[in-house]
């Protein structure tokens, strides 16, 4: 089985629409033919198919196999294409958690229904589940021993006379693969044992997956803070694999702007490197929609030959201590800004029916009645009002942090400066005093071309969000991301 390099997922950070969306928000049906998309167009080997904050549809595959047959004839699901599930976690989506038990339910139809259409049952065309917020092993191991005994296992019970699996069929497959997704810094900076507790009782036999989120981590510690979490723990599953003798192949989430991870088509080597560790990054939507399609094959390709390597070795004491700095600044600076940041992302258009999960500035009591829009809605509030926010925290770096850091994180000129070039000077007074010195002094890091075509449309969104004109508020944020090619 070769797990892929690309997993193209459905978070909502385009501005531009595929072609085979009509409407401004995608959804229901429109992400069957963008699975398809994904498959055919994009050439990407894996779709992520949310069962989380969403009206789900159990019956993808059906609907995949019903509708594009002959394209799936060649390109046999579960083999050559994949797709992932991410269910709800139900130690944190109350709400949803029943939906996990759906989910796991409908795997075995799904088996059923690709069985038919092969002709075989040699593959399932789902067999792995990634778990959202993930704190503990023992998470893991409840959705894979719930699967083997609620799920598979009432085949061998008895009703009215008749085994189960007699009257109905058998329940296969007869496990499944679980993935931690970690998002938390605790959890990111623990993520080896997390897995290591989950090896403890499961036994994968080729591999096992395990998923660091970049864009929640950025949201509630910084983006210089989350990149060196990334890095130390990149480096102690790498330790894992060797003392498990289990191939660890993580998954990396990460979006189009830098504050999200900087993946873009045009990037791709550069994240590659800085991740070298890394088996599967996410395509997500702005990666896939608002850049021509030839620019993203050749990518996709790119990223396809490439193969991934040990992480960059890291001295974990001094990345943590930075970390703890950082994110302390980042977090005081996010308060100071919350009112504004809050008022405003009311205005940022939405680009899918759907509520994802909420992440640790979602709870009011853990952040001292600090709340934030998701990351999305943030990073296209702060860009559109002129302040990159991969500036926030950061002058809390000395000149000596800095130094160790680029030694460790090669992109980070790079990186900096392509969020610089959004950078809007004459915006700085809408924020309190403290920011803007703080911004002023961290701007000069790094050189950088300013985009001018951005200024000026964030200059005339402060101005009418001012004056209250708020009708064309949305028009011209999305006018922003056009020049950006994200939304946020």
């Amino acid at each position: 089985m070769k797990v892929s390099r690309a997993m193209a997922t459905q978070h909502p950070d385009n501005v531009s629409n595929p072609f085979f969306c009509d409407a401004a928000e995608m959804g229901g049906e429109d992400e069957i033919k963008e699975a398809f998309y994904s498959f055919s167009h994009v050439k990407c080997r894996e779709q992520l198919w949310d069962c989380e904050g969403k009206e789900v549809d159990n019956f993808v595959v059906k609907k995949l196999l019903g509708k594009y047959g002959p394209f799936f004839g060649k390109n046999r699901l579960g083999k050559d294409v994949f797709l992932t599930l991410r269910v709800p976690n139900p130690s944190v989506e109350k709400s949803e958690s029943k939906i996990l038990l759906e989910t796991l339910e409908g795997i075995p139809r799904n088996f059923d229904t690709a069985a038919l259409f092969y002709g075989d049952a040699d593959f399932s065309p789902i067999f792995e589940v990634a778990l959202p917020m993930t704190t503990s092993g023992r998470e893991l191991v409840r959705i894979a021993e719930y699967y083997r005994q609620h799920v598979v296992g009432k085949g061998a019970s008895s009703v009215g006379g008749v085994r189960i699996g007699e009257w109905i069929g058998e329940f296969r497959p007869e496990s499944i693969g679980v993935i931690p997704l970690v998002e938390d810094r605790d959890s990111i900076l623990s993520c080896d044992s997390i897995v290591g507790e989950y090896l403890g009782s499961e036994k994968p036999s080729d591999y096992q997956r395990v998923w660091l989120a970049r864009s929640d981590p950025a949201l509630n510690y910084g983006n210089l803070a989350t990149v060196l979490m990334l890095k130390v723990a990149f480096q102690r599953l790498a330790a894992l694999q060797e003392s498990s003798s289990v191939e660890i192949l993580p998954i990396l989430g990460c979006g189009s702007s830098p504050f999200r991870g900087n993946f873009r088509p045009d990037n791709v080597e550069n994240c590659v490197n800085g991740y070298p560790s890394v088996q599967t990054f996410t395509l997500q939507s702005a990666f896939r929609y608002d850049h021509d399609i030839g620019v993203v094959n050749s990518a996709v390709d790119a990223l396809n030959g490439t193969k991934r390597k040990p992480p960059v070795a890291v001295d974990e004491a001094r990345c943590i201590e930075i970390v703890e700095r950082l994110s302390a600044e980042y977090q005081r600076q996010v308060r100071l800004i919350a009112p504004l940041v809050n008022d405003f992302a009311q205005y940022v258009p939405s680009k899918r029916r759907r509520k994802l999960h909420i992440g640790l500035f979602g709870y009011s009591r853990s952040m001292g009645g600090v709340r934030l829009p998701r990351a999305i809605g943030f990073c296209a509030s702060m860009y559109s009002l002129g302040l990159p926010p991969e500036l926030l925290g950061l002058s809390a770096a000395s000149e000596h942090d800095l130094e160790y850091v680029r030694s460790i994180y090669l992109n980070f000129d790079r990186d900096i400066a392509d969020a610089l070039q959004y950078l809007n000077p004459g915006n700085l007074d809408a924020f309190p005093d403290e920011i803007r010195h703080a911004v002023e002094k961290v701007a000069k890091v790094t050189e950088c071309e300013a985009s001018k075509s951005h200024m000026k449309v964030t200059g005339i969104i402060l101005d009418d969000y001012r004056k209250g004109n708020y009708r064309v508020l949305s028009e011209n944020i999305m006018r922003a991301g056009f020049i950006r090619k994200f939304l946020g």
